[in-house]
């Protein structure tokens, strides 16, 4: 038995209907990278499009979310080994002050 989940959409809260899959990069530990198939969702009521992400994903970043906490909480830094120059300096500096803002 398949049960389907009923999507509200953050704008009008009308249901949410499948509408297309588009392929997302992912970059992963080990300067690895994997393309995944996002599901994409379109409001029935208003037209509002948006993306289905997996946890291990956050919105317009390319890399893995573990990643990503790992620079802002402290545990990646540049001086890590395996993560010396994979994300950058720079990438890690953006992502926290982005944190602060």
């Amino acid at each position: 038995m398949i049960v389907e989940e009923v999507l509200t959409c953050s704008k009008c809260g009308g249901n949410m209907k499948y509408y297309d899959s588009v392929l997302r990069i992912v970059r992963t530990k080990g300067r690895n990278t994997k393309w995944v198939k996002v599901r994409r969702l379109r409001c029935i009521n208003c037209g509002y499009l948006c993306r289905e992400l997996p946890d291990y994903i956050f919105p317009y970043k390319q890399y893995e979310a573990e990643i990503i906490r790992g620079v802002l909480e402290g545990f990646i830094t540049p001086e890590t080994v395996g993560y010396e120059d994979y994300p950058c300096e720079v990438t890690m500096f953006r992502w926290k002050a982005q944190l602060l803002s």
